[in-house]
């Protein structure tokens, strides 16, 4: 099957109308931030001259995104901040290979003290919620690469926000697929500082395994599953174009595939198909009852000289048995399709072709 790309060159404020109602699936973006660019292009987003006509102007578009988002449909909204100052303007290092665009300070904020931060993307997330977008979650993307700044009174900013949205007609209720962004929990043995290597090496020549084998007697100290965390460690990648702000792929990946049934949806309703999973281990009060014990503050192990749980017990699993659909239509899937009203140098429709989805990018 061929993945479909398609580009619609023109303004998100209009070019959004040319999509049908209900036709997308996951919206997965990041539009321009507030008074840090500018592209040379007349009434550009970015540029208003108040941080009030900049969250207008994100509630208008986020509007048109809702009436093209499936219900069941989620936004994944990436924005930065701004600090007020003096409106002064200054061009991009030439070795950024961004020479054409300029970066400007935006201009004191009525308000705000000059050096204030602005919270522009709470603003915005604030003034969506109000609009009747679900605000489910802000997620924290650390950088360990992060662009330097010649500043000595604050720390260097090594984090954006990415905010989690559900449809406004959703009632709470939309497609997540927790089980596609699962990632390896961290062990026991690398969490506590309480737990040497000696102890395990004692507890190892009494018979209770090794740790090099997938029988040991300390499941804790193998690596399981566990529901992906809100801060996400993404390093910012090299582009060569001339574009500013392109995402790393990986983080357009996580939402897609959290936010996307990799299945598909019904050619018919539209409705994704889901996964039919078995899970075993149990919670922790399932665990708890079987003899598993949570440990102590002060040594971080329970009394059945497992780290955490009782060395009898596997740690918690979930398994994809297959997928499901959610309506009676009886036809198969296809792709389901994911939008970026604001796609830049175009890594969303890239991933989303790669993770066999449809894309589309304005």
């Amino acid at each position: 099957m061929i993945y479909k790309s398609q580009i619609i060159q023109g303004d998100a404020r209009t070019a959004l109308a040319t999509l049908e109602d209900a036709s997308i699936d996951c919206v997965i973006t990041s539009p321009p931030y507030w008074g840090l660019r500018d592209y040379q292009v007349d009434g550009q987003i970015g540029l208003e001259s108040t941080p009030e006509e900049y969250v207008d102007t994100m509630v208008k578009v986020f509007n048109e995104v809702s009436r093209v988002l499936k219900h069941s449909g989620t936004l994944w909204l990436n924005l930065g901040d701004s600090y007020s100052s003096g409106n002064r303007k200054s061009v991009v290092n030439d070795n950024l290979r961004v020479s054409l665009v300029n970066t400007v300070r935006p201009p004191e904020v009525e308000g705000l003290k000059p050096k204030d931060l602005c919270g522009i993307p709470w603003r915005v997330a604030f003034a969506l919620q109000a609009d009747g977008w679900y605000l489910r979650q802000e997620i924290i993307w650390s950088k360990p690469n992060p662009m330097p700044e010649s500043v000595k009174d604050r720390c260097t900013k090594a984090h954006e926000s990415i905010f989690l949205l559900a449809h406004p007609e959703s009632k709470g209720k939309y497609y997540y697929d927790a089980d596609a962004i699962r990632e390896k929990s961290e062990t026991q043995w690398n969490r506590t500082q309480f737990v040497t290597e000696k102890r395990v090496q004692r507890d190892i020549g009494k018979g209770f395994g090794n740790l090099n084998q997938g029988n040991s007697a300390h499941p804790d100290l193998e690596r399981s599953d566990r529901n992906k965390r809100s801060v996400w460690n993404i390093s910012l990648k090299p582009y060569s174009a001339a574009h500013f702000a392109t995402f790393p792929p990986e983080l357009p990946r996580t939402c897609i595939l959290a936010g996307t049934s990799e299945k598909g949806v019904c050619p018919d309703c539209g409705k994704p198909w889901c996964r039919d999973v078995e899970s075993s281990g149990g919670n922790w009060q399932e665990r708890k009852a079987r003899g598993a014990g949570r440990g102590t503050l002060s040594t971080g192990a329970n009394t059945n000289h497992g780290i955490g749980m009782s060395h009898d017990l596997d740690p918690p699993t979930r398994i994809t048995l297959g997928w499901q659909p959610q309506c009676d239509c009886g036809s198969d899937p296809v792709p389901p399709t994911v939008l970026d009203p604001f796609a830049g140098a175009g890594t969303t429709l890239m991933v989303a072709n790669q993770l066999q989805r449809h894309a589309i990018g304005v």
